[in-house]
């Protein structure tokens, strides 16, 4: 068992937290910007809660982090009462935000100076994964710190991957959101087309689904997809979020993505429609609203 410290507990934090508890055996300590969050989790889960999150983190063998942005992230890091600030020596930082690979080197620079360890630890799997204790994590750092983390790491995950030095885990998410975008685009324009040619889409996606276009995304969201549901999973205002980092990053690396940036603006019009807070998915909603 050991003395944990969770910064954070959205929709994927919260959860997180609770598996490292439960599935882990840990102390853990949670800390997140409204108390009364923090509070339900140590109640429900029976942890504790600190008042910020450099108390949350005094004493601590894992701080992890789910916070969400760049920003955020220094905030609760190296911010006036920070985590860093009272982390010991030998602990470990494992960052499960989704972030630029910049600010992960720039915090693994300050936690090394401080004699901590620091994991840029980004997930993929959305809001399901977390509350299932499945998700997908893509790791950079130091060799000997993510062999040291893993176990830790393990009790909400059911793939972590070390990716390289720092950053590297940042880098790989967003791969993993650039393929996301023209997934999800494909799918819409798929069943939007169905719909048009009078095709049960049903019908459609039980024969497609088990040949070359099967995605998890076809799995698990066509048929909300087909019936105008977007009240769940990974909200549209983060994916542009994301997608930003994936962009601006390609625009420093010579990268080329124009599919990504096509996609990112049509987000935008879904934000433009009133769905920041829908899921990806509701890209079909723009197709369904041309000429409307």
């Amino acid at each position: 068992m050991a003395k944990v410290a969770f910064i954070g507990l959205g929709v994927m934090g919260y959860p997180m937290a609770g598996y490292l508890k439960s599935r882990g055996g840990h102390d853990v300590t949670v800390y997140n910007r409204t108390a009364a969050k923090a509070e339900k989790w140590a109640a429900e889960h029976g942890g504790s809660h600190a008042a910020t999150p450099a108390a949350a983190a005094e004493g601590c063998d894992f701080v992890f982090a789910c916070v969400g942005n760049d920003d955020d992230l220094r905030s609760v890091t190296t911010g006036p009462d920070g985590a860093f600030h009272g982390m010991k020596k030998g602990a470990i930082f494992i960052d499960n935000t989704t972030a630029s690979a910049e600010v992960a080197r720039e915090l693994y620079e300050a936690a090394k100076a401080k004699g901590c360890g620091f994991l840029d630890a980004p997930v993929s799997g959305g809001q399901a994964g977390a509350e299932n204790g499945a998700l997908t994590v893509m790791v950079g750092g130091d060799t000997d710190t993510f062999e040291a983390a893993r176990p830790a790491i393990e009790c909400f995950a059911k793939m972590v991957g070390h990716m390289g030095p720092a950053g590297a885990g940042q880098l790989t998410k967003m791969v993993n959101q650039i393929c996301i975008a023209g997934l999800v685009q494909g799918l819409s324009e798929a069943i939007h087309f169905a719909k048009k040619a009078d095709l049960d889409v049903a019908k459609v996606i039980e024969v497609i689904s088990k040949g070359a276009a099967q995605s998890w995304q076809m799995e698990n969201r066509w048929q909300t997809m087909r019936d105008d549901k977007f009240d769940f999973g990974f909200a549209v205002d983060w994916m542009r979020k994301d997608l930003g980092i994936c962009l601006k990053t390609a625009n420093e690396t010579g990268a080329r993505l124009p599919v990504t940036a096509l996609v990112d603006q049509f987000y935008a019009e879904v934000q433009a429609m009133g769905g920041n807070r829908w899921d990806t998915s509701s890209l079909i909603a723009r197709l369904q609203n041309a000429g409307k």
